[in-house]
């Protein structure tokens, strides 16, 4: 349990994993391994892609009772997120790749509660996919939070820059606002740049939102663009994917399970009749290593020293 194939100790001061499951891409850190405060304003330095290691988010090692590692998830602005479907899977590709557990089948606790993530081997002993269980999706306003006064987020009506659309807000253990587009015709990126910064912002969400532009194919496929709350656009997300499946199979608009298809590319969420969702798909390494020592002064001289 103390290094991987390559030698890497988990004790190893300063070191870092970085994978990406269909390119939204994390960092993994132990804390007690970093000769700087893991904060806001470090996370912020570490995923950026011109003075850091870059990345979508930032996972770190935590304490846990009830599961077999716990974890905080980091968005790239620093603010903490609830979950992370993509960020779950990398973290078991991690936790496989430093030979950190025997087995495939782990748990993790996040503060949306415990996820089982279960991982694909292939045969050259590397992981290839990994599914998680995502809990229930809800579509209740207190539980993401929205302002609106009805008992369901199901196509209700919200204004962005003065076009009229329908929403549909779901809970995944962290807030979703998902769009389907009218008819069959799709959304573009320039649409995700438009409107994705103001319903992450928008007075509907309190605790503001991740946003997804939907347009459901007909062969059943759903197609998203992604604009995740603290991150910005992103290529791929798996807690999006999950709440896009569930509004879509709310809507009757696709059957579980779902083939959901972003920029990155293709996951598929199992959505059974009390909306448990299960997501599935590939995840990659990417690089692994030890950040210099002007990084982790600068870090440290920015944010303070640990201790």
């Amino acid at each position: 349990m103390d290094s991987d194939s390559t030698g890497m100790s988990l004790g190893r001061r300063n070191s870092f994993f970085k994978g990406h499951a269909l390119g939204n891409d994390y960092i993994v850190v132990d804390p007690q391994s970093l000769d700087f405060r893991l904060n806001s304003g470090t996370v912020r330095l570490l995923c950026d892609r011109n003075r850091g290691v870059g990345g979508d988010g930032v996972i770190a090692l935590g304490g846990t009772c009830i599961a077999d590692f716990g974890i905080l998830i980091y968005n790239a602005d620093g603010s903490e997120a609830e979950i992370s479907g993509n960020g779950l899977r990398i973290f078991g590709l991690y936790v496989h790749s430093v030979n950190a557990t025997t087995g495939n089948d782990i748990r993790v606790e996040t503060k949306a509660g415990i996820s089982r993530v279960r991982l694909q081997v292939g045969q050259t002993g590397d992981v290839t996919s990994a599914a998680v269980d995502m809990g229930q999706a809800s579509f209740k306003p207190s539980d993401l939070p929205c302002t609106l006064g009805v008992s369901e987020l199901v196509e209700q009506p919200i204004e962005v820059q003065g076009r009229p659309l329908n929403f549909s807000g779901v809970s995944v253990g962290n807030p979703h606002c998902v769009i389907f587009s009218e008819g069959r015709r799709d959304w573009t990126r320039d649409d995700l740049l438009s409107l994705g910064p103001v319903l992450e912002c928008h007075p509907f969400f309190p605790n503001h939102v991740n946003a997804q532009l939907a347009s459901v194919h007909g062969d059943g496929d759903v197609r998203i663009w992604i604009w995740e709350r603290g991150s910005g656009e992103t290529l791929a997300s798996g807690s999006s994917s999950c709440a896009v499946a569930s509004a879509a199979v709310r809507l009757g608009l696709a059957r579980s399970p779902v083939e959901v298809i972003s920029e990155g590319g293709r996951v598929s969420v199992e959505v059974d009749d009390d909306f448990n969702l299960v997501l599935t798909g590939s995840v990659s390494s990417i690089c692994r290593g030890q950040l210099t020592s002007s990084f982790v002064e600068a870090a440290a001289a920015q944010h303070g020293p640990t201790g």
